[in-house]
């Protein structure tokens, strides 16, 4: 190893501001930071275009900490080079509220590219990323002027490398080409539980090459030798034909007493453990936190960088922009999430409304896709099933990156992962397609999606058991609850094509959260042409005649129509009855008190909530007199009018069931 004196300082200087953190909080992972600081100094000082004093700067290179357990290693970095992280957010590390938490939040921390933690997520939102840049450089670039031109870094462990989503987005990256993607691998040979070789004998650099990367690997001789790891990044950005993956064999807890041991994983070294580290790497005992005046000041003239970078480029953009004032127009209108002025959204009627909720929503897209050409997405190999295909605008694929419908192949967690990865880089509108069932393959992307309130769309088709012959494999039962019990999720179950419109509608207009739109793969009967607010999550779609209701139905997406069908016999048999439609219940829980109790009146006890889902959850619309109807099993294979009977799902038994509660809540 030949790194200098200065080199070895400022590495320290990464290391041990880690250390301190980790000690003083009692809490967290010291031995990748220690391991990797060499590899990250080197990308962060030599290559990494950014710019502390802008940190949304479009075309900064992004880094993303795929093995976000080492969130230190990150914060050490945002703070040397000068971004709004002070040394008391450093000493605050994983405490409340703190800049600082124990797993990186982009949502929380300036300079923070994507919420990691769970491991592999991060190297799919890092496609994501890539996939967003070779597509807007591909639409937006001119032969002579480049405004989205910049790498795309992700570091990961061995962590990332075991879960299943790393070999889906791998995967998908080494097909798509994507050549301006560079993932690290902090091979350190030890996991949270011991040497990995217990549970974990691939050759990543194997897999890599088998699946179209470019690969490197550097030994544990120069593992820390800053010339060796400058010069694989060096031949990575020269190779543009295909993603980048370089192997760097490292120490976990490089210098202490627990260096190559699974112990300085995830915890604290321990006094006695931090004075020997620091004695061994020749750094000073106290103060803890310390950081060298020169050492600092280099870092800050490194971030201070960025700021000219910024500015060169910005000369290009205002050039580019005089050339192209339209396309700079529909460029900064997405990168603010604005909507255009006069959208053409389709009309739908009774003579084209009598559709799956599925096919309504493919309509819509297409209806909108010309004049919105952010929008961006694909499914996971389900085009003509989810209706989700961008007619006339392209595929993304190596050689037309201006393609805006992304094959994603059968890769439902990678898909979810890297539209979030899409989002976070700005500039695009993405959604994600597939059958709803499979929410359970997309479901940790989700929840992260959900947690950095990022602005995508997802479109779940084949929404319940009257999918039919598939059977209960296909079926979903559970999801609905699962994905209204996610924080920050709008969760939209349209009745017909008319809520199907209005759903996509607020989807797109959105800024700062996930909408899933959950469809029919069914016809399902045109509800007649109204005002269908499902703005405000419920609102009442056939009332009672002749005074005030006696019993209310509730109901989401198909089951409306069965309610409404439902209250024809009811009030024949003399019971006034009101059919609401609640299409998203986060929305109807964000209104006034006084809309909510104008759609469900506090006296009228009597309610039953209809859907051929889950009941878990509907107590909190039905009351505790009401009744809840659903399916609280799994489905089974027939087809649909077969299914519908098994279940009681027909206007008769619903009807029926409701006037048996009707009469218990009238005593």
């Amino acid at each position: 190893m030949s790194n200098s004196p200065s080199d070895e300082q400022r590495i320290n200087a990464i290391r041990f501001l880690a250390v301190d953190a980790v000690q003083e909080a009692n809490s967290g992972h010291p031995g990748m930071p220690m391991g990797a600081a060499a590899m990250a100094y080197t990308l962060w000082t030599r290559h990494l275009h950014f710019n502390p004093s802008d940190p949304d700067w479009l075309n900064r290179d992004r880094f993303v900490l795929s093995a976000g357990h080492g969130s230190m290693l990150l914060y050490a970095l945002l703070y040397l080079t000068g971004y709004d992280l002070t040394l008391d957010d450093i000493k605050n590390f994983r405490q409340l509220d703190s800049k600082t938490p124990g797993h990186p939040e982009a949502e929380r921390t300036p300079g923070v590219e994507a919420t990691t933690g769970p491991l592999g997520q991060g190297i799919a939102d890092a496609v994501g990323m890539a996939i967003a840049e070779a597509h807007l450089g591909a639409v937006y670039n001119r032969s002579d002027q480049s405004i989205v031109d910049h790498f795309t870094y992700c570091l990961c462990g061995d962590g990332d490398l075991m879960e299943g989503i790393s070999q889906e987005a791998l995967s998908l990256a080494g097909h798509l080409k994507l050549g301006k993607l560079i993932v690290f691998y902090d091979d350190n040979l030890v996991s949270l539980a011991g040497p990995t070789d217990v549970t974990f004998t691939d050759d990543p650099v194997a897999r890599f090459d088998a699946s179209g990367w470019h690969t490197q690997l550097i030994d544990v001789d120069h593992g820390n030798d800053v010339d060796a790891i400058d010069q694989a990044i060096t031949v990575a950005k020269n190779v543009t034909d295909r993603p980048s993956f370089i192997a760097v064999r490292t120490h976990i807890g490089y210098g202490s007493p627990r260096q190559d041991n699974y112990l300085a994983h995830g915890e604290a070294l321990g006094p006695e453990n931090v004075t020997k580290a620091k004695e061994f790497l020749g750094w000073p005992l106290q103060p803890d936190f310390y950081v060298p005046e020169d050492v600092l000041r280099f870092y800050r003239e490194v971030g201070e960088k960025g700021s000219r970078l910024e500015a060169q480029w910005q000369a290009t953009y205002n050039a580019w922009k005089r050339a192209n004032p339209e396309l700079g127009a529909t460029l900064e209108r997405a990168l603010r999430k604005e909507m255009p002025a006069n959208l053409p959204w389709p009309t739908f009627t009774a003579e084209n409304g009598n559709v799956a909720t599925r096919d309504a929503g493919g309509t819509v897209m297409n209806a909108i896709a010309v004049s919105l050409p952010e929008l961006v997405g694909g499914s996971a190999d389900l085009d003509p099933s989810t209706k989700t295909y961008l007619k006339n605008c392209g595929d993304f694929e190596s050689g037309n990156y201006a393609g805006r419908n992304i094959h994603y192949g059968v890769r439902e967690h990678a898909m979810v992962a890297a539209t979030s990865g899409i989002s976070l880089h700005g500039g695009l509108l993405p959604f994600a397609a597939t059958f709803f069932n499979f929410l359970d393959y997309c479901k940790p992307a989700v929840r992260l999606a959900c947690l950095m309130k990022i602005r995508a769309i997802y479109v779940f088709t084949h929404d319940s058991v009257f999918l039919g012959e598939d059977g209960p494999t296909h079926e979903p039962i559970e999801q609905l609850a699962m994905l209204r019990a996610t924080p920050n999720c709008y969760v939209v179950r349209p009745a017909d094509a008319i809520e199907t419109l209005e759903a996509w509608k607020l989807a797109v207009a959105s800024k700062d959260a996930p909408w899933a739109l959950v469809l029919t793969r069914q016809k399902v009967p045109f509800l007649g042409a109204r005002d269908a607010a499902v703005g405000k999550g419920a609102y009442v779609i056939a009332d009672a005649e002749g005074g005030r209701p006696e019993l209310i139905l509730i109901a989401t997406g198909s089951e409306v129509a069965l309610a409404i069908d439902a209250k024809k016999i009811v009030d024949a048999k003399g019971v006034r009855t009101r059919v609401v439609s609640m299409p998203c219940w986060r929305l109807f829980d964000e209104q006034p008190q006084s809309y909510r109790d104008e759609v469900l009146p506090p006296a009228i006890a009597a309610r039953m909530s209809i859907e051929a889902a889950a009941t878990l959850g509907w107590s909190k619309y039905v009351g505790d007199h009401g009744f809840a109807f659903g399916i609280d099993e799994f489905g089974r294979s027939a087809p649909a009018a077969a299914i519908a009977n098994a279940f009681g799902f027909t206007p008769e038994n619903v009807a029926d069931v409701a006037l048996q509660k009707f009469a218990l809540a009238a005593h």
